[in-house]
Parts: C-alpha cells; structure tokens; sequence
C-alpha cells in the first residue's frame, strides 16, 4: 500500500494560503494546535482518483477562517471541518479530472462513506465535524462498474 505524506503548507498551496501560517496563538487557548496531522485513506477504486495512492498522511491548519466573518478587522475563526478537509482533497491532492466521483454538489457522493476513526460520519456530523489531531478518515466506494 502505498503512502504520501502532504504538509498543507509544503509545495503546493493549500486551499487557503493565508490560514496555514494565521493560527491562533497559545496564549489564547492553552490547548490550541497550529496544525493536526491526519491520515485520509481511499480504498473501494477511490484510490484511482488520488494518484493510486490510498493512504495519505497529511498536515492542515487547525484553524480556518469563518465564512460568516463580518469585519477584516477581526476576522472569526473556528475549527477546521471535514468538510474543509473535502475542499483541501479536491485543490490539492485529487489528480483525475473526473472530480465528480469524488463529489457532487460541494460534499461526498451518495456510495462513498466516510469514516471517522472506525466511525461513519453521520454519528459524528458528517462535514460539520471538528477535526482532531491524529484523526483518520477513511473514504470507501460503494460504486462499482460491471
């Protein structure tokens, strides 16, 4: 099997540029990270899409800016979701153009489910869930071509 490691602020730019060097500072919060290393793997043909690669290991910003931010000022921040980790996916390590496999409609495509530490993600909120360091999410194919 094999395996990719991807820092979100390495080669190529992350989704968003400006959050992996704008993380809150741990004074704020005494348990704040910067970054949360994560493990994504595919597998059910999902690997195809990424490169024949089916285990990744990657580091994103633990933090990301809130689309209901209201002033550039002070601009709201709130953990980073699946659902960001999705868009990240989609920018920086899906390889076939063929997106729509993958996603329909900005989320998962209805036959791929998605874990959350052995977990599926509508116990945990779906793209809504709050990303933990050390988390794995495992994205697995229900579709297949006959």
């Amino acid at each position: 099997m094999a395996t990719t490691a991807v820092n979100a602020g390495s080669s190529a730019p992350p989704l968003n540029a400006s959050i992996a060097t704008s993380a809150p500072s741990a004074a704020t919060d005494h348990n704040a990270q910067s970054h949360l290393k994560l493990t994504v793997e595919f597998t059910g043909g999902l690997e195809i899409l990424f490169n024949n690669v089916s285990r990744h290991r990657i580091t994103l910003p633990a933090t990301m800016p809130s689309s209901s931010a209201t002033t550039q000022t002070s601009p709201s921040v709130k953990p980073t979701t699946v659902g960001y980790l999705i868009k990240w996916l989609l920018e920086n390590l899906l390889r076939d153009p063929r997106k729509e496999l993958f996603v329909v409609d900005g989320t998962v495509r209805p036959g791929i489910l998605v874990l959350i530490n052995d977990a599926d993600w509508e116990l945990e909120g779906e793209d809504k869930y709050e990303l933990k360091d050390g988390d794995n999410i495992l994205f697995v194919s229900t579709l297949h071509g006959g």
